[in-house]
């Protein structure tokens, strides 16, 4: 399916079941087909499940507009809107949960039941207050430190069929990193601690023990911010806890939505 945005891009979703809305929401260079594992556990549960890839990724329009995580952020509201979604469940992986915690520092969390942060810590530069950020990414570092290779996100292979079907994707809709770059650079920017103190509803941090982008401690400290967090730390997992781990990581989402 094609949603055009008030800015005229056509993002790629998915809209699947019925029930309770659960939106996914990708990391930066990812492709929603990712959560397939996670989607036919949420679709079994009875939940609607909608996925997806957000601008300039996945099979969504590659663009110089918007280039913000604040437009990622009206992105999400916008298409809410237009599919008229009630009591919306959030969850995103890395760029896709800071895009959730965006939404929140736009329009509050009035109408969100519950949100599912997948190895995001709310702010990526280490400073003497926050150890907790991306790598070894500083404010002396910045620049030069985003324009070098991330390396290996994963700590564990994901599932071969998944693996496979990525590859596919990557291939027919390549990811332009040059072009997206602004847009890293504001993600990469902001602070997100004081939006945790807002949140409404109860959210969950997954995040992987063995993640090579963030400590697992900053999940513990985020969540304490929070009125309602818990915190699930998947082990032998790297940043894409969802495919590494699926298992594991369905069991603590279904537990975690039963509450």
């Amino acid at each position: 399916m094609k949603f055009t945005t008030q800015d005229e891009i056509k993002l790629s979703y998915t809209d699947q079941g019925q029930g309770q809305p659960v939106v996914i929401l990708t990391g930066i260079g990812g492709f929603k087909e990712i959560w397939q594992r996670q989607i036919t556990v949420l679709l079994t549960a009875g939940y609607r499940v909608i996925n997806l890839d957000c601008r300039n990724q996945g099979q969504s329009e590659h663009t110089d507009k918007g280039l913000r995580i604040s437009r990622h952020a009206q992105d999400l509201a916008e298409l809410i809107q237009q599919l008229e979604l009630q009591q919306v469940i959030l969850m995103g992986n890395s760029m896709g949960a800071a895009t959730i915690f965006a939404y929140v520092s736009l329009y509050g969390s009035a109408n969100i039941a519950r949100v599912i942060d997948v190895d995001q810590s709310p702010q990526m530069v280490n400073t003497s207050e926050w150890s907790y950020g991306f790598k070894a990414l500083t404010w002396n570092n910045f620049y030069t430190y985003l324009q070098k290779p991330f390396g290996k996100s994963t700590f564990k292979r994901i599932d071969s069929r998944i693996y496979q079907q990525i590859q596919l994707l990557k291939k027919a809709f390549p990811y332009d990193a040059k072009l997206n770059f602004p847009f890293l650079v504001n993600h990469a920017l902001q602070n997100w601690r004081d939006v945790l103190p807002q949140l409404s509803c109860p959210i969950l941090f997954i995040v992987g023990a063995n993640s090579p982008y963030f400590n697992p401690k900053f999940a513990s400290v985020a969540a304490e911010m929070t009125a309602q967090g818990q915190v699930q730390v998947i082990e032998q997992s790297g940043h894409i806890v969802m495919a590494e781990q699926p298992e594991k990581f369905n069991q603590a989402l279904i537990n975690f939505l039963k509450q």
